[in-house]
């Protein structure tokens, strides 16, 4: 088997314009200020229960940001979401060539299933895998549950995302991931977290990750060993795993 985990937000799916708005909503419905709109694109894939906080909401009132922030998330912000331009060709041509697709994301399992659905993705992959509405746990426990379903043990793998998460969750099951660049990584994020090959164009997705997983040897899945390894700075500094998050 040959599997390819993918993110969700900012792999697949621009899902900035609903998170954006949902988290604004959040704001005003506490009566806190708004942040600015750069501020508000940085609460798209770091996890929402640490980014209230840090950009403003008082801790004991972090559980009411969530609430009004899910409530209007649910309602409209979850559909303001589009698939990126090229990503079903990109997918067609993985399946065509044998790989298993799972979607990994650390979007609550709830919204992501309905979202992969309404948008056209469902047949295009095998399985979605997502965090639990209370958002605990970490994307290495998204990724572990994906592999267990589907019998992992230690052949070709890869991971592809857009944010750090997904660097250091993969990491945790010895599996690589490839980077991409049109959703919402910070500079250098992908490159510092130890993405073993960044990209930027939908239309090299499939070509790279086929690539990737051809120069992989058998995997021992509790280790990692026998990988070919690309070094990157940081790829070996021990990142505390964040919780996963919308």
């Amino acid at each position: 088997m040959r599997l390819v985990l993918l993110d969700l937000d900012g792999t697949l799916m621009d899902s900035a314009p609903g998170i954006v708005a949902s988290a604004a909503h959040a704001f005003t419905a506490l009566g806190l200020p708004v942040p600015d709109a750069a501020t508000l694109r940085s609460f798209v894939g770091p996890p929402i229960t640490e980014s209230f906080p840090a950009h403003g909401v008082p801790p004991t009132r972090v559980a009411e940001a969530m609430a009004a922030y899910r409530e209007e998330f649910t309602a409209t912000g979850m559909w303001d979401n589009s698939v990126f331009d090229g990503i079903p060709a990109q997918l067609d041509l993985l399946r065509a060539h044998g790989c298993t697709l799972a979607v990994a994301t650390s979007k609550p399992e709830v919204f992501a299933a309905p979202l992969v659905e309404r948008f056209g993705l469902a047949p295009l992959v095998d399985s979605v895998f997502g965090a639990p509405l209370d958002e605990q746990g970490t994307k290495a426990d998204v990724i572990a549950r994906a592999l267990a379903v589907h019998g992992w043990a230690g052949g070709p793998a890869l991971m592809v995302g857009d944010r750090r998460y997904d660097v250091v969750g993969a990491r945790e099951h010895g599996i690589d991931t490839l980077g991409v660049t049109w959703g919402y990584p910070s500079d250098g994020e992908l490159e510092e977290a130890g993405a073993v090959r960044v990209i930027h164009e939908v239309s090299d997705l499939a070509t790279t990750a086929l690539a990737l997983l051809d120069e992989q040897p058998g995997l021992d899945p509790s280790t990692g060993s026998g990988r070919r390894r690309i070094d990157h700075p940081g790829r070996d500094a021990r990142q505390a795993q964040p919780p996963v998050g919308g």
